[in-house]
């Protein structure tokens, strides 16, 4: 990668992904292996499984929306605009949108997302 770089996104390339929550990749390149971001949208009345990634450090940056994290010390915290939520690599994570409005958040990962880091450990079958 050499150069510096304007990437807009497609909003049609939206899509839902297993985790519960819609993505919109912003940037994930092979070529830049040390971060992506994508921006995550999850429903009213919905919250993703409970997962964690491998080997990966992810930032939750609230965009829109009200919601309640579930953090590694069994407690959840509320979350909104603003806010910045940092998960260290291999911790578990879910994020359940409280409001009426869609949540809209930045996840931000180093390095980059790649889907064989993802792990799902959510008890609960999927729908």
């Amino acid at each position: 990668m050499s150069g510096t770089e304007i990437h807009r996104p497609d909003p049609g390339a939206e899509y839902f992904f297993e985790e519960g929550c819609f993505i919109l990749e912003t940037w994930n390149r092979a070529d830049d292996p040390e971060v992506s971001i994508a921006r995550a949208r999850v429903a009213p009345g919905t919250a993703t499984r409970l997962h964690r990634l491998a080997a990966t450090t992810e930032r939750y940056l609230i965009l829109h929306g009200s919601g309640r994290i579930a953090l590694d010390d069994g407690t959840d915290q509320d979350v909104g605009p603003g806010d910045l939520v940092r998960i260290p690599a291999g911790t578990p994570q879910r994020i359940a949108n409280t409001g009426m409005d869609d949540l809209i958040f930045l996840a931000i990962c180093t390095p980059r997302f790649r889907p064989e880091i993802y792990q799902d450990i959510d008890p609960a079958p999927r729908d």
